[in-house]
């Protein structure tokens, strides 16, 4: 299947899980598992957040920041990937200057 993320209406959630600023988001979901390609503008977070029943693939494209993984700071950038696992909680931090752009996919179980 292919289909065409650039031509996906975009949204911006503010506060998207409790973070700071806008969360721009094109999502696709077909039922069972959430394409997201995202942006964080500097200072916009992605909350804190426990994946209860689900993880969540994280790859960033471009742009850098922090993650808050199981309540570890961690840096990360582009061309590196996050992992949450089910039942584990993080967070995703623009603290760079250019936007943190990135691909996401989360199984839903």
């Amino acid at each position: 299947m292919i289909f065409d993320l650039k031509n996906e209406a975009a949204e911006a959630i503010p506060n998207f899980k409790g973070g700071e600023g806008e969360f721009i988001a094109k999502i696709h979901f077909d039922g069972m598992n959430k394409i997201i390609h995202g942006t964080l503008e500097p200072g916009s977070t992605i909350g804190r957040h426990t994946h209860e029943g689900d993880s969540e693939i994280i790859y960033i494209l471009s742009g850098s920041g922090t993650v808050e993984d199981d309540g570890r700071l961690v840096g990360i950038e582009a061309g590196q990937c996050h992992y949450c696992p089910k039942g584990h909680t993080h967070s995703l931090k623009n603290n760079g200057t250019e936007n943190l752009v990135f691909f996401a996919v989360v199984p839903v179980q």
